[in-house]
Parts: C-alpha cells; sequence; structure tokens
C-alpha cells in the first residue's frame, strides 16, 4: 500500500469529504484520515438541507449556488438519495411578512430566485402549512435536500471507486512536518495537508484556532417516524423565527423591529437561540430543529426545555398526522465569531479551513473549489 500523496485531508466531514472531491477531480492522489470508523460529528448530525436562500448576496450567495451546482452532480453520479424541494419560508405576523416582502422586492439586485406568495398559494405549495393566521410566505425553487447520514456514509467508496481517493478511517493524525505526516503511529508523506477537523480544537495546530478566536456551537434536533407514504412535506419549511436567524436578510431594514418584537414576547428563544425549521427526507422522516448555545459544550445532557420550546413553535405553522418523536441527539460545530468559515494557509504546504457553522452542507463544495482554486490554480 502506498503512503506516498500529493496531498493529505484530515477529516472526513463534509469539508473533508468536498476538498478530497475538489483534489481528485484535478488529477490529485488524495488521502483521508478520519479518527472515527465513520464522520460522526456535525456533518450527520444536520437537517441535509442544501439552503443557498440563507447567503447574503455576493460571495457567499455565489459560493453556495456554485456548490449546489457540485452537489447536484455528486448526487447523480453516486446515485445518493435527495429532492429539489424548494423552501418555503412562513409569515404569521405582519412584521414577518414585511420582511420577506422587502427582501423579495429586491431580490433581482440580491441575485435570489423567490416569489412573496399570498396565504392561498403558500397552502397550493404545501398543504401541511397551517392555514390558522397565515398571512403570507416565500417560495424559493433552488433549496435542496439530502440525507446526511446517507451521505457521509456512501460518498467515501464512491470517491474511492470514481477517484480512486484512499480513506484511513480510525486513523488520527498526530503531526505533520511536510512531507512526513504521522498517523496512527506509521508515517506516510503527502505534500500538502488540509486540516479540516470540525470543532475538534486541540489535536492538531490548536493555537491557529485560539488566534482565530473559533468557537462551539451546541444544537438539539430531533426525527420523527416515518409519515404515512401518503403524506408528504413537499417544501422545507422555515418559520418567522428564521428570519432573523440567517444573514441573507440583515440588510431587511424591518428587521430589526421584528428581532426587537421576538426578544419582547419569546425572550426564551432568544436566550436558546431557537429558530424553527422542518424538511422530510427519502424515508418520510421528519427532520426538527434547532437550537444555539455558544460556549463550552462538553455536558452530554439534552435539555427537554428546548425541545418543548421547539415543537411548541413548530405547532404553530405545521400540522401533521400522528408526529412521533423517533430520535432526539445534539450536535457541536465550529463558528468564527464574525466570519462565515475559518481558513489559514499556515504554511505554503498546510491549509486548515473549518468553522463553516450552521452553512457547512451548503457552502462544503463551492467553498473546497475555492481553496484548491487558490493553492493550485
Amino acid at each position: 500500500m502506498s503512503r506516498q500523496f500529493d496531498d493529505a485531508i484530515v477529516g472526513a466531514g463534509i469539508l473533508g469529504l468536498a476538498h478530497a472531491y475538489q483534489l481528485a477531480k484535478r488529477g490529485r492522489k488524495v488521502v483521508v484520515f478520519e479518527r472515527d470508523l465513520m464522520a460522526c460529528g456535525a456533518s450527520v448530525r444536520n437537517f441535509g438541507m442544501l439552503w443557498p436562500i440563507g447567503q447574503p448576496a455576493g460571495k457567499m450567495r455565489e459560493m453556495a449556488l456554485r456548490s449546489l451546482e457540485a452537489w447536484l452532480s455528486v448526487l447523480h453520479s453516486s446515485g445518493l438519495w435527495h429532492e429539489r424541494t424548494g423552501s418555503l419560508h412562513l409569515a404569521y405576523r405582519e412584521d414577518e411578512a414585511q420582511v420577506l416582502q422587502e427582501f423579495v422586492r429586491d431580490s433581482d439586485n440580491i441575485e435570489a430566485d423567490c416569489e412573496f406568495l399570498s396565504p392561498q398559494k403558500v397552502l397550493e405549495c404545501s398543504e401541511a402549512v397551517r392555514p390558522e393566521g397565515l398571512i403570507a410566505g416565500m417560495w424559493s425553487s433552488t433549496e435542496v435536500c439530502i440525507d446526511p447520514r446517507e451521505a457521509l456514509e456512501r460518498l467515501p467508496a464512491w470517491l474511492k471507486e470514481e477517484y480512486g481517493v484512499q480513506f484511513e478511517f480510525g486513523n488520527t493524525v498526530t503531526h505533520y512536518e511536510p512531507p512526513h505526516l504521522m498517523a496512527g503511529g506509521e508515517e506516510w508523506q503527502a505534500n500538502h495537508l488540509y486540516v479540516c477537523s470540525g470543532d475538534d480544537f486541540s489535536t492538531l495546530f490548536p493555537h491557529l484556532l485560539r488566534e482565530g478566536q473559533m468557537r462551539r456551537c451546541k444544537l438539539q434536533m430531533m426525527r420523527s417516524q416515518p409519515l404515512k407514504e401518503t403524506w408528504r412535506l413537499g417544501p422545507m419549511l422555515a418559520g418567522g423565527l428564521t428570519l432573523r436567524w440567517y444573514p441573507a436578510f440583515q440588510d431587511c431594514q424591518s428587521l430589526p423591529a421584528l428581532k426587537k418584537r421576538i426578544a419582547r414576547e419569546l425572550p426564551e428563544y432568544d436566550a436558546l437561540g431557537i429558530h424553527v425549521m422542518v424538511c422530510q427526507n427519502g424515508k418520510r422522516e421528519l427532520t426538527i430543529g434547532d437550537s444555539h448555545e455558544y460556549g463550552d459544550p462538553s455536558e452530554p445532557f439534552d435539555k427537554g426545555k428546548i425541545e418543548d420550546l421547539i415543537l411548541g413553535y413548530l405547532n404553530t405553522f405545521l400540522r401533521v398526522p400522528e408526529l412521533r418523536i423517533a430520535s432526539r441527539w445534539h450536535g457541536t460545530y465550529a463558528k468564527h465569531p464574525t466570519e462565515p468559515y475559518f481558513l489559514s494557509h499556515a504554511a505554503p504546504e498546510l491549509t486548515v479551513v473549518t468553522g463553516a457553522g450552521g452553512a457547512g452542507m451548503t457552502l462544503s463544495f463551492g467553498l473546497a473549489d475555492q481553496v484548491v482554486s487558490e493553492i493550485l490554480g
């Protein structure tokens, strides 16, 4: 077995896999090291929403759309389940409708393909939306739903078969002095090392992550039992709380008033960073979430209160027969305090990239394309 490579990647989460794809399709010889027997971090503990509508105009939305294009190519080639569901943002209060209307009015300028909908049009898009009190909605056709568990399990085998990427699971990289790399007590060689190790701030180059002021975010999510075959959610749904969360809406002049109203009426949702979204995968399960607690996520116990708040708010906009929760979990991801991701070219042979936060699935392939293009030209 060869232990000499053009590039080595630390981490088989979605950023690591995206870098492996972008490098290998350029003809590079690539090995991926993953300390666990399979990726089990934030990349498998999320909605599976490819969500360009949440990215602000300009560089980040362009990256999200490039990423989506690459995603679709990979999904088609690998045969992974996906559905181009689109998304609906729902408004049950006048200030929520104002934000959506303002966003759609400026959508040509910010390169977002979306439409402001009447309540009747919203219900035509999804019968799962609760009609009582519905004022308006916003439709976007761009968003795609995948199953992150399936994707992270099957993509390594596809990358190996399609591009010859070698995977070393259960193997931790502990040292890199170009071109020598130590993993599992054995020496390997790689001309360039890409560290995509998520929220692991201590194993490799911790000083870079400390200097970057990286922090962790803990989130709680749920998944339902499969619903009957005759019932489909349709578009992925986001409630009014989501408008204050994604940077796409940050320039809407009506947003500050909405934020003040939510802080006044729903202080617990603000304190726990809760906004509520839902999607349905190919197994007919609903994925529901989520919360955001910043700081030390080492406490292993989830908060029942957070689950109650999420489900309580979900009930204000979703009507679903026999919703029964089958699984609950929490995840942690890395987040930069001010930037959309963390990128450090610490040395000519070393690149550290992490901290895409809650947009990791959406941005992964576009961010990897940018990073690899900068290095290889």
